[in-house]
């Protein structure tokens, strides 16, 4: 009897080694995938620099002889891939996070109307923020974060209301979703031509306008929001069992799915207040890192961010690679990349589970 325990014991403790460094592997890969994406992004542009000066403007640094190149590296090309590296990881987290609090594995961080609250308030900062006391780069994204944060005020309230199950989350969320995208609809139709151009560009979703400013803010939002998320890492992992498992272990599922839901906001908020709509990173990001360490949050939770930050910097490089002496918005390349990327998810989840 103690013989066949102790080879069980044996089995399981190899199983659980191969799975721990199948884990490492996974994490160190994608940092190493991130990391060569970010240089190729940095290398990359309308104009033209040849490597040997990218990496001379890099080692000289900001304040360098050459002005053009430090203008270049560190004060355009540098603070997009920072933008691009910190948005994937806010929309990669805040992914997972949606996935399992609503337990749907469509679910993503503009399931609940974030990302059209967002496009509400830049609408709105568009046509009518040049009245407002704020210097005029800073207006978008401050308008746009305040509507995402109305959205998720709309929709805490009306969940504590109604319910907190994951079915209502969903409904108060399609319904904000479409409530802010009909006022967006009607601000885009009352809109000049000037204006319109202005408003389709933002929900296209770019990294062009970002600067320090943005990267600060918004690295400043996810450097706050990732301990909170890390801390309820176990409580997502056993909430991935069910309700009733996950109360029967003592966990308040409610409390865990208001924290879990304010996160998600701050996320989405910092993640699209800048740089405008980008989609599919949050919702394939998350299946990515399952599929390779599989559903234990403390380790899902970084490589969905690395995922997503190498999803969104690829498109990137993508974009400016395709377009000659110009750069497409991440945003639509994460959308036409993203639905054979999910695909793809999805056979290979299949063939797992035969």
């Amino acid at each position: 009897m103690s013989s066949s325990f102790s080879v069980t014991d044996t089995r399981h403790a190899a199983g659980y080694r191969r799975m721990a460094v199948r884990r490492a592997l996974a994490m160190v890969g994608a940092l190493l995938v991130l990391g060569w994406f970010f240089v190729v992004d940095m290398a990359t542009g309308p104009s033209g620099m040849p490597l040997s000066d990218v990496i001379n403007a890099l080692l000289a640094g900001p304040s360098g002889p050459d002005r053009a190149s430090a203008t270049i590296i560190w004060y355009l090309r540098m603070p997009q891939s920072m933008m691009g590296v910190i948005v994937g990881i806010c929309l990669g987290v805040a992914g997972l996070q949606m996935q399992t609090i609503l337990d749907n594995p469509l679910a993503s961080p503009f399931t609940l109307g974030f990302s059209a609250a967002a496009g509400f308030g830049a609408a709105l900062s568009i046509m009518f923020g040049a009245s407002l006391p704020v210097p005029e780069y800073l207006v978008t994204p401050i308008v746009a974060f305040a509507m995402t944060l109305l959205a998720c005020l709309i929709v805490y309230l009306m969940v504590r209301a109604l319910g907190e199950s994951p079915e209502i989350l969903v409904l108060c969320g399609i319904g904000v979703l479409f409530l802010f995208q009909s006022l967006q609809s009607l601000l885009q139709y009352l809109a000049s031509p000037e204006v319109l151009q202005q408003i389709v560009f933002w929900l296209f979703g770019s990294l062009l306008k970002a600067n320090w400013t943005s990267v600060m803010v918004t690295g400043a939002v996810a450097l706050f929001c990732m301990p909170l998320v890390m801390r309820d890492s176990w409580r997502l992992t056993v909430l991935r069992l069910g309700d009733a498992n996950a109360a029967s272990l003592g966990i308040d599922v409610a409390n865990l799915r208001r924290r879990s839901f304010i996160i998600v906001a701050l996320l989405t908020a910092a993640a699209v207040s800048f740089v405008g709509t980008i989609g599919f990173v949050g919702l394939v990001a998350p299946h990515v890192a399952k599929a390779l360490v599989g559903e234990d949050h403390r380790y899902s939770i970084p490589l969905a961010g690395l995922i997503g930050a190498t999803i969104l910097i690829s498109a990137s490089v993508f974009g400016k690679m395709i377009s000659v002496g110009g750069v497409i918005p991440v945003g639509i390349i994460t959308a036409v990349a993203g639905i054979p990327m999910l695909f793809l998810v999805i056979f290979s989840r299949k063939r797992q589970e035969k």
